[in-house]
């Protein structure tokens, strides 16, 4: 059963990362950057968001490396940042948390830890992150398709009869 679990959070997170870099390659730099209304963050924040994020879940609380997570600065950026360099930076931060994660001990599962100031066992701290990676991947999503008024084409191959996506 965890072998289950952590396969498909693994692959989970992977679709998801490569869905947020195909969306990041078809904005403009001003249009990762926009904000609906000051309230609301843009493409950017959410990409920088959801680094911060899995590194301080996984990489900090579940691997061990100290915790310098600056969350308020991810929601605090305002441009400048290209696609390529939000790429760069969210696929060197699931490069370190994946295995962290597909070498999880039945034991190391069920340990605690603590993050951001709960105590969390690890098979709550991988749900919540894919949890909170498709939320955020899910507004990515659809703030691309309003930007660029296009269909992204994820799901294009449920019209065939022959797909071999494992996970929808």
């Amino acid at each position: 059963m965890e072998r289950l679990f952590i396969d498909f959070s693994v692959d989970k997170l992977r679709q998801l990362e490569t869905r947020i870099q195909h969306c990041l390659t078809l904005l403009t730099l001003e249009q990762i950057w926009w904000r609906g209304s000051e309230e609301s963050n843009s493409v950017g924040n959410l990409v920088l968001h959801l680094s911060g994020n899995v590194r301080q879940w996984v990489i900090s609380a579940v691997g061990g490396a100290p915790d310098i997570r600056q969350r308020a600065g991810e929601f605090a950026a305002r441009g400048g940042m290209p696609a390529d360099q939000l790429i760069k930076g969210l696929k060197e931060t699931m490069d370190e948390a994946v295995p962290l994660i597909s070498n999880l001990s039945r034991e190391k599962l069920t340990a605690t830890v603590v993050v951001q100031g709960y105590n969390q066992s690890v098979v709550e701290v991988v749900y919540h992150v894919v949890e909170h990676f498709a939320l955020h991947a899910g507004q990515i999503m659809y703030a691309t398709k309003l930007l660029q008024k296009v269909d992204l084409g994820f799901y294009r191959h449920l019209h065939s009869s022959t797909h071999s996506e494992k996970t929808p």
